[in-house]
């Protein structure tokens, strides 16, 4: 039986055609191999199991369909022509969408640092050519029921609007492994691309560089800190739960908005929406710079804003505008 021809069988092009994937049915395995035989032997035996089954004959296509119908499991050739299995990993590990996905490479090179390159472009087991289906289900059963209860997890953060991301960071610091975002809700993506303008599948800076040091204060045992972002009259905190287990940080965004404060200031004092920013966050103890960082505009537009507020206000000093504006949002 040729390549083609198991391409052709309706459990392996589910994906091709972008039909719904019942996984109430049965777990969905990815076979990526360019040998016809291999997948021949692998197909009959996951599919009798009660697997749904989609194959690849190379790097290429096993990229397209692991982002299309998003399987339980991989089963990654290491030798291809073209792309081979361990760039593959690495680009699958690398897109947030297919991140989670475990990955079982298939190889008959038993060196060590063919082990181990495994390993390192994100593979969680391996199996050795020439291939023994009952070991491979072996291999899926215990790896499929981590994959399952962790897939569960994330679907009821994102049914209950839950802003959480994972995020992998190598603690041995090593260069060609920068960190990566593993997953993240639907509510955390729309937060990212709020606060920091973040494209898809990216990390700001500041929340890695951050991440970096509460590892560090976790690794000594030490309490990690929040971290607070502003974002006009709303602030965005990060908090850094533990490990989940498959190493990465899991973080929990939550977002504080005092709009309702700046709403009363522009009421009450007749300012501006603008205004109104400003002399909140010259109560919180906010610099004209830090101001301007926080909404967009320069110091000088932040003075000039001030200065409007003062005549307003009928005071002369940021400390004068401060207290009133305090002592008027007690009253109210």
């Amino acid at each position: 039986m040729n390549a083609s021809s198991i391409e052709e069988r309706p459990s392996a092009v589910v994906a091709l055609r972008g039909d719904a994937i019942d996984r109430s049915a049965a777990d969905v395995v990815l076979i990526v191999d360019d040998v016809p035989d291999n997948l021949s032997v692998l197909h009959d035996a996951l599919d009798e199991a009660g697997y749904t089954v989609l194959v690849a004959t190379h790097g290429e296509a096993a990229l397209q369909r692991a982002l299309q119908a998003q399987p339980d499991i991989v089963l990654l050739d290491a030798v291809m022509p073209g792309l081979d299995g361990f760039e593959v990993a690495r680009r699958l590990k690398a897109q947030p969408e297919t991140a989670h996905i475990p990955i079982v490479f298939m190889t008959g090179l038993t060196e060590t640092e063919h082990v181990v390159a495994a390993f390192e472009a994100g593979g969680v087991d391996y199996v050795t050519k020439p291939i023994r289906p009952r070991e491979v289900l072996a291999r899926i059963t215990a790896h499929m029921l981590g994959a399952r209860e962790r897939r569960q997890a994330r679907n009821a953060l994102d049914a209950f609007g839950h802003a959480t991301l994972a995020i992998h960071i190598d603690d041995g610091g090593a260069p060609d492994r920068p960190p990566r975002l593993v997953w993240q809700t639907p509510l955390a993506r729309t937060l990212l691309t709020t606060y920091f303008d973040a494209t898809a599948g990216q990390v700001p800076a500041a929340v890695l560089d951050w991440l970096r040091q509460q590892s560090a204060l976790a690794a000594q045992g030490r309490e990690p800190r929040a971290l607070t972002v502003a974002h006009g009259a709303k602030q965005l905190m990060f908090s850094l739960q533990e490990r989940t287990g498959d190493d990465d940080w899991l973080i929990v965004m939550r977002e504080v908005s005092d709009a309702a404060v700046v709403d009363e200031m522009t009421k009450a004092f007749k300012l501006t929406m603008r205004e109104a920013e400003v002399l909140y966050w010259v109560v919180k103890g906010k610099t004209n710079r830090d101001i301007g960082d926080i909404l967009g505009s320069s110091p000088a537009t932040v003075k000039k804003h001030l200065e409007r507020v003062y005549v307003k206000l009928g005071v002369e000093t940021r400390t004068a505008a401060a207290g009133l504006a305090t002592s008027r949002l007690r009253a109210l």
